[in-house]
């Protein structure tokens, strides 16, 4: 009677595993590969916006999610497809590719930067991660032409990969003094909260997220 009851119960409890969510029960890793806009200099690990974003998923339900920052301080897109390569052993679903702001304000090639960031979603797409990428602007003092070309890069990537798109990683915190550190390059807390805000926004769209089904993104 004992082990009927038992085996009455497994059942009950297999079915209910079922009707969960399939995010629910399955982990989901999320890399984050950016420079210090993503790592977050002078803020603790908990105030940037990678973080910000892993806990707003978990309040709304997805309690398996995890979110790996790895933005480095100073880093551009030379560095992206290496870094990618080292973070594979993190088996991740999802890629927020927001590296670009240091090739820019460096003034280095956009031709030589899109080659970069397209290798990068290449490598992504061969292992079936599903790439975000997170674009950025130029302040005008680096001339019309030059912004102009650098903002192109990521929205000919997006167009040419298919990839999901933020247009613009610091919007609505961007030239506004109130949302940075004295240094006036870097969002301060308030200004990752904002970020954390549209990346979320960004993610939870993302086609079957909810379903934790994450499938690359192919090029023509």
């Amino acid at each position: 009677m004992r082990g009927r009851k038992s085996k009455i119960l497994f059942l009950i409890f297999l079915c209910i595993c079922c009707l969960l969510p399939p995010l629910l029960r399955a982990d989901t890793t999320i890399l984050m590969l950016g420079d210090s806009l993503t790592e977050g200099p002078g803020l603790k690990k908990s105030q940037a916006y990678p973080f910000l974003v892993e806990q707003k998923l978990r309040t709304q339900g997805f309690s398996s999610i995890k979110v790996i920052n790895a933005g480095v301080i100073g880093s551009t897109s030379a560095s992206a497809l290496s870094r990618l390569k080292w973070y594979l052993r993190s088996n991740p679903d999802i890629l927020l590719l927001a590296l670009g702001a240091n090739d820019g304000l460096r003034g280095l090639s956009t031709v030589q930067m899109k080659h970069n960031l397209a290798k990068t979603i290449e490598l992504a797409v061969s292992k079936g991660i599903q790439v975000v990428l997170a674009g950025m602007k130029m302040p005008p003092n680096y001339g019309a032409e030059y912004t102009r070309e650098f903002e192109r890069v990521f929205d000919q990537l997006a167009k040419e990969y298919k990839v999901v798109f933020i247009p613009f990683l610091l919007e609505g915190v961007a030239g506004d003094p109130k949302l940075h550190l004295p240094d006036g390059l870097h969002p301060n807390e308030r200004g990752h909260q904002i970020i954390a805000g549209l990346v979320y926004k960004t993610l939870v769209t993302l086609d079957n997220f909810s379903k934790n089904k994450v499938k690359g993104n192919k090029p023509r």
